[in-house]
């Protein structure tokens, strides 16, 4: 995972991304563990993320929630989403404390 501190862009994308709502969970997708990395080059973010499942209904969603919130990010000239299936995607990847358990 790169390290939010590196670039302030960086740290803006990463709270953007935390307004970012799985539906269907009610979770954001940074405290769901679905976001694997968040990268900038060339002025361009690109986002690393998972979905909970192959085949989810909610992935046009939750990659257009990926692409809005970034857009919002002062200094970006655009986001690429990159969706990984690996490493598959588990419920102990939420936040610690986000989820009654």
């Amino acid at each position: 995972m790169t390290q939010p501190d590196a670039d302030p862009r960086l740290r803006a994308a990463w709270r953007a991304l935390e307004l970012v709502i799985d539906p269907e969970v009610g979770l954001d997708i940074v405290t769901m563990g679905l976001v694997y990395d968040v990268a900038i080059r060339d002025d361009v973010a690109r986002v690393t993320h998972t979905l909970t499942s192959r085949g989810c209904p909610l992935e046009a969603v939750i990659t257009q929630g990926i692409r809005d919130a970034i857009e919002f990010v002062p200094d970006l000239a655009g986001v690429e989403t990159i969706l990984v299936w690996h490493p598959a995607w588990h419920p102990g990847m939420i936040a610690d404390g986000a989820w009654p358990g």
